[in-house]
């Protein structure tokens, strides 16, 4: 399936990838951009531009930082993930100080997401 794109948004998007937030830059440069099953950063999906996406898992990956946890940003973020899962894709929201907490977990969610969504599960050893 091929994801509805509002165009006016691509001069935004290259701009959101030319500057990035410094969590963004860390879980891009430090884990996405090398990662086994292809990831792309700030996608435009819709009138929406996601963070991270990877069409394989159809997840998106988000980053929040604190403006996300206040009433307006939390409307807006309800109102963008219930669009996306009409779209059937999944939404990881990441709070920004978890990048810099907790990194490995970080990773490891994802890992455990795509793995999950693409049933790349290994069976546990007997």
């Amino acid at each position: 399936m091929n994801l509805p794109r509002n165009k006016k948004l691509k001069k935004n998007a290259q701009n959101l990838r030319r500057n990035m937030t410094k969590e963004e830059r860390r879980l891009w440069f430090d884990f996405l951009k090398t990662y086994p099953v292809q990831f792309n950063r700030q996608k435009v999906i819709g009138n929406y531009i996601v963070d991270f996406y990877c069409h394989k898992a159809k997840l998106v990956v988000e980053l929040d930082g604190s403006q996300h946890f206040e009433d307006a940003g939390l409307y807006y973020d309800q109102r963008r993930t219930n669009y996306l899962k009409s779209l059937e894709l999944f939404s990881l929201r990441i709070p920004n100080n978890e990048i810099w907490d907790s990194f490995p977990s970080v990773c490891d969610a994802i890992d455990h997401l795509v793995k999950g969504r693409l049933n790349l599960h290994q069976p546990a050893e007997e």
